[in-house]
């Protein structure tokens, strides 16, 4: 038997796992048998082990090291049971889930290892968004928290996401804690999950800090009561119950519902991709707005940790807000309407710069982060944080990352103010842009097969920096890996102010790239962009950079 043949069939031998266990079989079986394709997949299978980072884990679900299953789970589990014990006298650690494929057999299997291992181990009730996961890390004052989920992945996708409570403050891990933790499941992966300690002495939660969640996320409402006419999908996932009893407990006027998109549905049914940023994600809402006759939709993504706007524009015609759009819409009212001018507006360093703007005329410090609200929530005096992918912390006292339910009610409260002074969005759009000028910003996104083609194409421009982009050249560059927290990130600044960040996917076998744009009004800052984006579409394509389909 060859070494990969023996590590399938450990693997197979401490697999719980019925349906993984019986595709691992298979393949094993057809490998054997001399199928050179079988072969070929479970050395793909078997090549390394899903790395866990500071986005925790994230993959496919599939048998073998290199996919999300219960014995990687278990695995990881361990690892991190092992971490809270060396490093807290008395652990403790809540659990939660969302709606998709094996959640919560994977929230189970980490419990059942955590309270066997000693550790004070609470699990939410039932699927619930991440936020109410990540107001359980606080309110409990737990050690560490998990939340099982890939958020906006594809459907075949699941995910394991750590946070660190009391001294760290409730967010996700940070560097050094996610090499330390790997180094702990390396350890614990050499054990027979069989041989794992398994406890069910774990305490299943009730309702109390749900209610309180949504008690206190109901109190960011405070504008005049008025009718509202809009929609709301929750994208196959799990924001519609909490979000609907949020409103309510707010007085908010409720929403007309995506029925075919309102409950939780592991296969995502109704969209090829359950991410609201993606072409068509909103297309049913956006049918229903027009039945309707709405003024605009929001959406929460599958976990509800991200909140999507659309409006329509003057020829009737619906578009998504851009995450940027809306994350300046939120800073700049929750700045106007925040008695005592002090503390920080926060973005991830590819967010608008728009925001450094909107701090400095309302008489906010700015602070610009590495990517992920793993670092914004960790701003000092930190007010209010985003970033670009359609994540916002309107209330960082309650919770440490990204919460769509309560950005839908703060977007939600700001249409009533809106709607006081007589005004529409649109109007509110155009007083941004006479105050603060027109930004524009949109992102190339090039999908990879290989991980290892990321760095060529980081590595090629570090090689050959471009001198311009288009007929505009490049005045100042920035290469993160020469920071004190090395990064693979690339900033390009052009002499007629617009900005070029390249950086890889931190979930997904992506390269991002960013572009921002400053114009006189909104038609000169789109024209602008359009230019731009297409002198970046030329450069990629160019030999240079490896001919890149874009």
């Amino acid at each position: 038997m060859t070494s990969l043949h023996k590590k399938a069939q450990n693997w197979l031998a401490q697999d719980p796992d019925t349906e993984t266990r019986t595709e691992l079989q298979n393949l094993l079986n057809q490998a054997q048998s001399g199928d050179v394709a079988a072969e070929k997949e479970l050395a793909a299978r078997f090549a390394d082990r899903l790395q866990f980072g500071t986005a925790g884990l994230r993959g496919r679900l599939q048998a073998g090291s290199m996919g999300m299953n219960r014995v990687l789970v278990a695995q990881a589990a361990k690892g991190l049971a092992n971490y809270l014990l060396a490093n807290d006298r008395e652990p403790s650690i809540v659990i939660g889930y969302d709606g998709r494929k094996n959640s919560q057999i994977f929230a189970q299997d980490t419990a059942e290892i955590m309270a066997g291992a000693g550790i004070k181990t609470l699990l939410l009730p039932r699927l619930l968004p991440t936020p109410v996961l990540a107001y359980a890390i606080r309110h409990f004052n737990t050690t560490a928290g998990v939340m099982v989920t890939a958020s906006h992945n594809p459907p075949d996708d699941n995910g394991y996401k750590v946070y660190l409570g009391k001294q760290h403050g409730g967010g996700q891990i940070v560097s050094p804690a996610d090499i330390q933790i790997a180094q702990q499941i390396d350890l614990a992966a050499q054990i027979n999950i069989n041989d794992y300690a398994r406890s069910p002495n774990f305490d299943i939660l009730g309702e109390e800090v749900i209610n309180q969640y949504i008690e206190k996320t109901a109190q960011l409402a405070v504008q005049p009561a008025c009718d509202l006419n809009y929609v709301y999908t929750a994208m196959h996932g799990v924001g519609k119950e909490t979000l609907l009893k949020t409103f309510q407990a707010a007085n908010l006027p409720l929403p007309h519902i995506v029925v075919t998109q309102a409950e939780p549905d592991p296969k995502f049914s109704t969209v090829a991709f359950p991410n609201p940023e993606e072409k068509g994600a909103l297309d049913l809402a956006i049918a229903l707005a027009k039945e309707k006759n709405a003024e605009f939709i929001i959406a929460n993504d599958p976990d509800a940790d991200r909140l999507a706007v659309a409006i329509p524009n003057e020829q009737g015609e619906w578009k998504p807000l851009h995450g940027n759009v809306v994350g300046c819409m939120l800073a700049w009212h929750i700045a106007k309407n925040r008695p005592e001018k002090s503390g920080t507006l926060a973005c991830s360093l590819v967010s608008s710069p728009a925001l450094a703007n909107i701090a400095q005329k309302c008489g906010f410090a700015n602070e610009e982060t590495l990517t992920g609200f793993k670092y914004i929530a960790k701003v000092p005096n930190l007010v209010f944080g985003f970033e670009e992918a359609l994540g916002y912390l309107v209330d960082p006292q309650k919770v440490g990352d990204k919460d769509g339910i309560s950005a839908a009610v703060v977007f939600v409260d700001l249409v009533r103010s809106l709607k006081a002074q007589g005004k529409s969005i649109q109007d509110y759009l155009n007083d941004f842009t006479q105050e603060f000028g027109a930004y524009a910003s949109s992102q190339i996104s090039l999908r990879v097969n290989d991980l290892a083609d990321i760095g060529k194409l980081t590595d090629a421009f570090r090689q050959n920096p471009p001198a311009q982009i288009g007929e505009n050249a490049v005045v100042q560059s920035k290469d993160y890996m020469n920071g004190t927290e090395p990064n693979n990130i690339l900033v390009y600044h052009l002499n007629n102010g617009s900005r070029l960040i390249i950086r890889p996917s931190g979930t997904e076998p992506k390269i991002k790239l960013y572009l921002d744009v400053k114009g006189d009004n909104a038609q000169h800052a789109q024209s602008t962009l359009q230019q731009f984006e297409q002198a970046v579409r030329d450069l990629l394509r160019s030999e240079t950079y490896g001919k890149q389909d874009c």
